[in-house]
């Protein structure tokens, strides 16, 4: 049994209280300070002065200057809700390391002025003495007076879910790592949890100065990526504001000077340049971030920060952890190997074969009875899979502990069938548990070899070993007894079984998974080839340390193994590959992750098993924990950005003829069709409805065949620009026929607006059903669902007869009536549009990927 330790404490005396409270003062609560949190006005200042939000707030106070109210409403009210979601949104970020702190308070149980205490975590200071037990989360950063028996989980700063053994500070190597991870350090750390044994430690540093304050403060420092949609957005929405600005000049000249009227001119200025500012750019961008969040939400995925949709779809990298992201985070026996070298991989129903019961006996004797260990977890489990009778009902009357010449544990039961005699289980280091039964060299050379096979699969292995004792004479070490070598446990972390396909997927996709572990290479590669990761190579965090950033960046376009990597490093490598030109997601769950998951393009978080800390740094939350699911949200992310391509590019081409249809009859002294009602309604009405349809369109057949979008290319590419160009001039070429054939019938102003605006609302119909698409025909696309197309259809259908209809809207839009067989040239105008753009699809499909 663990050794007491009250009496060594006994000689402890600690820091005094006055002491502590002097170092409290001088060096700060054990415990991260406060970030500077910036107020809810300061960040609604903030997002006020964003390009796109500013568009819609000034637009409408452009509209209601105007006198257009409703349309005023409208535009306000979008910008309301912009700006509503946006703080929310930035609000959440703020409690990163507010999260952080939380974690690192556990209370504590001290020594100071020689007798015990439990205080809170924050209160622990330099020099504090701390007594540690099974079960406990360690308070601060310690080194260790006294061991016994101790085992650490230090996954959380570690992602390795492995617990690692602790020796004193006089046992220990003097040559020994002081970074977590590795087994026979001195050093425990703020945040772990020992699972096994206990010690004495005196504190070495606590708060910021800890290694989990250290990861907090590279997380403070660490700038989040702005989406590079809305880079595109801003310098798209800037292009379009100077050309409209010098539009709106010249129009104002022009009128002037041929009318001579300049307040007309002015009015006509504005309403030019309305027709060609794109207030619809961010009002769309805006609902598709918010439907692609809901969405991907059905896929059981959060996404914290909508703007990080676009970038998904587009990702080139995904770096993943290991440990509790492709691997279940929860260890499992793999495999018993007897000593005559059969073996039985338990799994699914398969019975436990003749001949193992006594090795699985042995090893549930030997772990723990109420186990935190996670290896002796996964015994019990087996055990209770296996063995009815468990333990048969034995009760534990010694132990002997690790001690660092000897690597083994072993425990004595009372045999209640056998009063007189003992049974005495051992198991621990292969090499140790072969000493221990005295195997000669052939023996010992045939273990070894085994060995080293279950290791190359990624297994940690344990040997065991059982002996009878008569009496309670117990031997001075666990040399004393007679032990049978039993044979071989291969414990392993087992890999999800969704990861192989998930991963193949992303290959498909032109996606490079790298994994990025602080476990051992050999089990890294093992696990790395289960899931079809490439192997062949593994970097150590060792080589990286000794790497510059160039040689970084070169050893990174072909390693996708890296093991025995530390949080920095994680850093390190998401930093590299994005100066390299990658677009990287990087998936994690521990506080480790927690840098690396904010510096990526996009940080994807574990929601089961992931900490508060990286579900609060991350962009998208997978709330399964199913690595799986990470394909799912890739292949919904570059739908999203497919549609929302399609969506931008026909709102361009829409302005086209819109504009053209203002300038028109400035240049040719012909009647004012449309006036900032029509050029309101079209543009923050009809052309958001109408992009919303896009938003519903399925996914492209090649979604998750084609190679990531190029980071560097823009959102309106020069195919697109053109093909937009294209669309729109031959809307304003056709409805500017029927503008013509109007007047040609002598067609009074209002009727010809009507038909005008007619002619123009229904090419807009025929323009989305063209552009339903990239790659697929006219009526491959009409075959694909969308309820929104009929939706949408309906509404315009209500909306132009009730135009004509309703005398409020009609004297509104100021509109003449409308003959059957005016209708049926607008039809037909549309219908025109249509067909001639089916025929030039093709050509425009090469343009585009040409400049891919």
């Amino acid at each position: 049994m663990p050794a007491d330790l009250a009496s060594p404490a006994d000689t402890i005396t600690g820091l005094s209280e006055r002491e502590a409270a002097a170092r409290l003062a001088g060096e700060g609560y054990n415990e991260l300070p406060s970030p500077d949190r910036r107020t809810l006005l300061g960040i609604v200042l903030e997002v006020v002065r964003e390009p796109m939000l500013a568009l819609l707030l000034g637009g409408g106070v452009v509209y209601l200057a105007l006198g257009d109210l409703k349309e005023a409403i409208i535009l306000l009210i979008f910008a309301t809700l912009s700006v509503v979601i946006t703080v929310v949104q930035e609000a959440r970020t703020e409690r990163v390391l507010e999260t952080l702190r939380d974690l690192t308070s556990p209370r504590a149980l001290v020594i100071r002025d020689g007798a015990r205490k439990r205080i809170a975590g924050r209160e622990v200071a330099r020099g504090d003495v701390i007594v540690l037990s099974e079960g406990d989360r360690i308070a601060a950063d310690a080194v260790l007076l006294q061991a016994d028996d101790l085992l650490v989980d230090e996954s959380l700063l570690t992602g390795e879910s492995v617990p690692v053994r602790k020796l004193s500070r006089d046992e220990a190597d003097a040559s020994a790592s002081h970074r977590p991870g590795g087994d026979d350090q001195p050093n425990v750390y703020s945040g772990a949890l020992v699972v096994r044994g206990g010690g004495i430690a005196e504190v070495i540093a606590t708060g910021p100065r800890s290694e989990i304050g250290r990861i907090g403060q590279a997380l403070g420092s660490v700038q989040t990526e702005a989406p590079r949609l809305q880079q595109q957005t801003r310098k798209l929405v800037r292009t379009f504001g100077i050309i409209a600005g010098a539009f709106t000049l010249l129009v104002v000249i022009l009128y002037g000077t041929l009318r001579d009227g300049w307040l007309d001119a002015v009015l006509a200025g504005i309403t030019v340049g309305m027709s060609m500012l794109p207030e619809e750019f961010p009002v769309v961008l805006t609902v598709f971030m918010a439907m692609g969040a809901w969405r991907i939400s059905q896929a059981r995925v959060l996404t914290r920060r909508a703007a990080a949709i676009e970038a998904l779809g587009s990702a080139t990298v995904l770096c993943t952890d290991k440990t509790g992201t492709l691997t279940e985070n929860r260890m499992s026996v793999a495999e018993l190997r007897l000593a005559s070298g059969e073996a039985f991989r338990p799994g699914g129903d398969a019975a436990l074969p003749d001949g193992f019961a006594p090795l699985l006996e042995t090893g549930l004797l030997a772990a723990a009875p109420d186990p935190f260990d996670p290896m002796d977890q996964a015994l019990h489990r087996l055990a209770g899979d296996h063995l009815p009778n468990g333990n048969g009902a034995r009760s534990l009357v010694h132990a002997y502990g690790l001690r660092r010449d000897l690597l083994a544990i072993t425990q004595v039961w009372r045999d209640p069938d056998d009063a007189g005699n003992y049974v005495v289980a051992a198991k621990g280091a292969p090499e140790a548990i072969a000493r221990m039964c005295g195997l000669d060299d052939a023996a010992l050379s045939a273990v070894s070899r085994t060995v080293d096979a279950m290791a190359a699969d990624g297994l940690r292995v344990l040997g065991v070993a059982r002996a009878s004792h008569p009496g309670e004479d117990w031997p001075e070490t666990q040399l004393g007894f007679r032990f049978n070598f039993l044979g071989l446990i291969g414990l392993a972390d087992p890999l999800r079984a969704s990861v192989p396909a998930a991963v193949a997927d992303c290959r498909a996709a032109g996606i490079r998974v790298v994994m990025i572990t602080g476990d051992y290479p050999a089990t890294a590669q093992a696990i790395a080839r289960q899931a079809g990761i490439g192997a062949d190579a593994c970097v150590t965090g060792e080589e990286i340390a000794a790497l510059d950033d160039a040689a970084l960046a070169e050893r990174l376009r072909s390693v996708t193994v890296f093991a025995r990597i530390m949080p920095e490093q994680k850093l390190r490598i998401v930093e590299a590959l994005k100066a390299d030109g990658e677009v990287v997601a990087m998936t994690g769950d521990g506080v480790n992750d927690a840098p690396s998951l904010k510096a990526a393009h996009i940080g994807i978080a574990m929601g089961g098993r992931g900490t508060d800390v990286a579900r609060e740094a991350s962009a998208i939350v997978l709330l399964d924990d199913d690595f799986a699911s990470i394909v799912k949200a890739i292949r919904l992310g570059r739908r999203i950005y497919d549609n929302l391509v399609k969506a931008m590019g026909f709102i361009f081409a829409v302005h086209v003829p819109i504009a053209g249809l203002a300038l028109l009859p400035l240049l040719f002294g012909l009647p004012i069709l449309l006036g900032p009602i029509h050029i309101a309604f079209l543009e923050m009405i009809i052309d958001p409805v109408c992009s919303i349809v896009f938003e519903a369109e399925t996914a492209e057949d090649d979604a998750m065949k084609r190679p990531p979008r190029d980071p560097e290319q823009p959102l309106f590419s020069r195919a697109l620009i053109a093909w937009g160009f294209i669309q729109g001039a031959l809307v304003f070429a056709l409805v500017g026929g029927v503008f013509v054939i109007g007047q040609y019938r002598a067609m009074p102003d209002a009727e010809l607006r009507a038909l005008t605006f007619f002619a123009l609302v229904l090419s807009f119909v025929g323009l989305i059903f063209v552009n339903r698409s990239f790659s697929a025909s006219l009526l491959t696309a009409l075959r694909r669902p969308n309820a929104m197309l009929a939706g949408m259809l309906g509404i315009v259908a209500v909306v132009l007869v009730a135009s004509l209809t309703w005398p409020w809207l009609r004297d509104l839009f100021r509109f003449g009536p409308l003959h059957p067989d005016d209708l049926g040239l607008t039809a037909a105008a549309a219908l025109a549009v249509l067909i001639v753009l089916e025929l030039v699809k093709p050509l425009w499909r090469r343009m585009m990927r040409q400049s891919a």
